[in-house]
This record gives C-alpha cells, sequence and structure tokens, in this order.
C-alpha cells in the first residue's frame, strides 16, 4: 500500500525473504538515473538469456518452468515465438544509445523537377479549329494560345496535317514555356485534316503559288499584321513563296527541308507512280516506304521503332490518299523560286532573295540535305542560318530539344522579348527618336 513517502511495499511486508521484492517497484522515488540504467540493461539481458535457455533445452534436457506473465491470453507460451526485432521505448532507446526500429529509412530527393508528359494528342483539345474562307474554298485553320499575342504561322509537309506533324514538337516542355508569350495558327492544306471527305474528281487543286496566297486570307481573317513563319518540307516552301510575295507581312522564317528549286526527273517519276496509286489503290506499300524515306530517311526503324510505327499508322488511317495524291501532284509541279543570293555592292538583280532572317534547318539523316543547301546559297549570308543536326532524319521528332532551343535562340536573335511581346530593336529606336526630338 501507499507510503507517506510515495513508494510502494511487497505484499510480503518488505522483508528480504518476501517472494514479491522482484516485481515491485521501488520504495523510494529518490532512486540514481545510474540505477535505472542497470535495471533495465538487467531486465533485457535476462530475457535473451531465458531465450537462450529455451534454445539450449531440447530433447531429454532440463525442464524449464515458465511463468503465467510468459504466457500469452492463448495459454502459449510466449517465448515459442519467432523471435523480432526489440521493440524499446523511446525513454529505453535514448537511454540505450540506440534508435527505435524504423522498418522505412528516409529519402532525400535532390533536385527534382516537374516533367510535362510528352502527350502527342493534347495539342488537338487546346486548339481552337476554325474554318476560314478563301478564293480556292476553305481552309482548316487551328488556333493554339491567345490571339492578343504574336503570331507563329505553321505549315506541315506532305501526308501530315497540324496534328500530326505538330502535336509532339509543340507539346514539348521548351516549347510549352516559349509558347506562352506567342499564338500559333496552324494552317491545313486542303483536304489533309483527318477524317476530310474526298474530292471530286474535277476539283482543281492549287498550286503552290495560290497555297501561299490562301496566308492572305488567314491573315485578314484573324486582323494579322506580321506573323512569324514555321514550315516543314513542303509547307516551307508554300511559307518561302508567301514570304517572296509578301515580305512586309512576315518578320522571320523558319523553315525545315525547305526546297527552293523545281522537281527533277527522279523525285517526278517516283510521286507521279505515287499519286497514280493513291487514287486507284490508295495506300499501297511503295506509296507508304517512299512517304517514309521522305520524312525520316534511310533505316529509320534503326533509330525509333516506336515513331516509325506511329507514322505508318498515320499514314494507314488518318490520311485521305486521294487528297493526298493531288497535295504531291502539286508539290512535284512546283516551279522554281526564282531567287539568287546579291552579293554586297552589287546591283539588284531582277530575281530578289528573301529579305526577312531566315533559320535553315535540316537533319544529318535527312533525304534534303542538298536541297537545303542549294536553298542556303542563294540567301542573303547577313540574314540567314543554316544548321544541320546531328542523330536525326525527322528533326520535329527525333531531336525537339535541340530544334527547340535553335527556334528560341533565332527568336531572341531577332529581338523577340520573351516577357515583353515586342520588339526590342524597335522600341529602342523609336525611343531615341523621341528623346532626339525633344
Amino acid at each position: 500500500m501507499p507510503q507517506s513517502d510515495g513508494g510502494y511495499v511487497s505484499l510480503g511486508g518488505g522483508g528480504p525473504n518476501s517472494i514479491y521484492n522482484s516485481t515491485t517497484e521501488p520504495q523510494s522515488g529518490s532512486k540514481s538515473v545510474m540505477e535505472t540504467v542497470k535495471r533495465v540493461i538487467g531486465t533485457a539481458i535476462g530475457a535473451q538469456d531465458k531465450h537462450a535457455l529455451l534454445e539450449r533445452n531440447g530433447a531429454g534436457a532440463q525442464p524449464y518452468i515458465v511463468s503465467a506473465r510468459d504466457r500469452d491470453k492463448t495459454g502459449k507460451s510466449a517465448n515459442a515465438r519467432m523471435p523480432s526485432a526489440p521493440a524499446h521505448t523511446a525513454e529505453e532507446a535514448r537511454l540505450l544509445g540506440a534508435m527505435p526500429v524504423d522498418p522505412m529509412d528516409d529519402i532525400e530527393l535532390r533536385s527534382v523537377q516537374l516533367q510535362y508528359p510528352n502527350q502527342r494528342g493534347s495539342i488537338v483539345g487546346s486548339c481552337d479549329l476554325r474554318r476560314v474562307p478563301t478564293d480556292k474554298g476553305d481552309i482548316l485553320v487551328a488556333v493554339q494560345g491567345d490571339t492578343t499575342k504574336p503570331a507563329i504561322v505553321t505549315y506541315h509537309d506532305l501526308g501530315l496535317n497540324y496534328a500530326s506533324s505538330f502535336a509532339g514538337f509543340f507539346n514539348f516542355p521548351t516549347m510549352r514555356s516559349l509558347l506562352d508569350n506567342f499564338c500559333v495558327y496552324h494552317v491545313n492544306a486542303p483536304g489533309q485534316e483527318e477524317g476530310a471527305p474526298t474530292f471530286p474528281e474535277d476539283y482543281v487543286y492549287p498550286t503552290f503559288d495560290e497555297l501561299g496566297s490562301q496566308l492572305l486570307f488567314v491573315m485578314t481573317h484573324f486582323n494579322l499584321k506580321s506573323i512569324i513563319g514555321f514550315g516543314v518540307g513542303a509547307g516551307a516552301n508554300i511559307l518561302a513563296r508567301f514570304a517572296l510575295a509578301n515580305p512586309d507581312k512576315v518578320g522571320a522564317l523558319c523553315l525545315i527541308n525547305c526546297s527552293s528549286t523545281a522537281a527533277g526527273w527522279i523525285e517526278w517519276g517516283y510521286q507521279l507512280l505515287n499519286t497514280r496509286n493513291l487514287r486507284t489503290k490508295g495506300m499501297t506499300q511503295g506509296v507508304l516506304d517512299y512517304l517514309m524515306w521522305h520524312h525520316f530517311g534511310r533505316n529509320p526503324e534503326e533509330r525509333n521503332l516506336d515513331l516509325v510505327q506511329l507514322y505508318k499508322s498515320n499514314f494507314e488511317r488518318s490520311i485521305n490518299p486521294v487528297n493526298l495524291a493531288m497535295l504531291i501532284d502539286a508539290y512535284i509541279k512546283r516551279t522554281d523560286l526564282n531567287i539568287a543570293r546579291t552579293p554586297s555592292g552589287s546591283p539588284q538583280t531582277s530575281a530578289p532573295s528573301l529579305k526577312m532572317p531566315v533559320l535553315n534547318i535540316t537533319g544529318a539523316l535527312s533525304p534534303h540535305i542538298d536541297d537545303t543547301v542549294t536553298f542556303n546559297g542563294r540567301l542573303i549570308p547577313e540574314k540567314t542560318n543554316w544548321m544541320k543536326i546531328s542523330d536525326c532524319g525527322l528533326v520535329l521528332e527525333e531531336q525537339p530539344g535541340k530544334l527547340a532551343e535553335a527556334f528560341r535562340l533565332f527568336l531572341q536573335g531577332e529581338g523577340y522579348a520573351v516577357g515583353a511581346l515586342h520588339k526590342i530593336g524597335k522600341l529602342s529606336r523609336a525611343g531615341t527618336v523621341e528623346s532626339l526630338s525633344q
């Protein structure tokens, strides 16, 4: 029972021979910390010795009496259970110099960055589709971004449309951050969008010069004063023709695999056979192989098999073969751009070159390297940058990071401020003139 000093005595009267002395709490609360440590250590050692004794006692050994305290609620011996890690309280662990057993270890993550998945289909849901009337019929334009910001106009290549050509690139993280300051207008060639109806047999498909003239209707429809052109293959040729006819409406051009000459005999023969097959048989294996070579070059399966299968599926299922045949027929009937480089100090010839800055890009494995070299030789050196990106044929898909960085630096070099949404050079010159006038 409780004593005046706050301690307890055993039921045996507190004598030295009491059988309960070993199980009662100390009679005085003035025990030192060292004695408490000794008691805890002794209890732990005694428990370990008891387990060791049970293990040594097998058949024919001295019997060991297990008290009621060592039995669980079912009556079985608690010591017969599989040994586990000792469970110490926080006070015992601190006194014994050991940390409590924790099955989970803390892991520190350093330099963790959020990465957006490169999902191809998300560009479709983020675009506002518009039908723009032109003198050659309506065309589909997909608007991506805020229309109050500077405009980038894209044009796709053969066998593709805005979704299949630019979905992966404009969904790349670098381009996402860049496009916060621009609005992109994806122009589709007539009849090339997914699910487009087949043109009638008597339909006259626009020439490449007429396709370029359709961009004037697009600019008028959206009230655009100036654009930045971004084209691939056939689309690059269309944008170059538009820039030649309307140099005051194009601020800069980024052209990939652009051809400035008319089709050669070999190209004309292959494409003529392709258009015939597309009209009569649909997407044949020969047409499919030619389109894969046109976009990727040779042996694309050795570089990215999944990407190759994706493009093959797109050619077979998403494009109307008759409409594609008409676009290819217009492509092989294209005329020469009729541009020439004028040396500095020489009189202006009858064949002017592009006056705006041009970023001329190709892939090291692309079959159109010679076309881009010829095109580069006909441009003004001070306003032209030619770039060949290694380890790729289809730059948009195989090296989107390098292309996005090149395009960003190109715009920055031309004075497009990412945060201010205006031309730095024009504003600085305007401010200088205003200060001088005052």
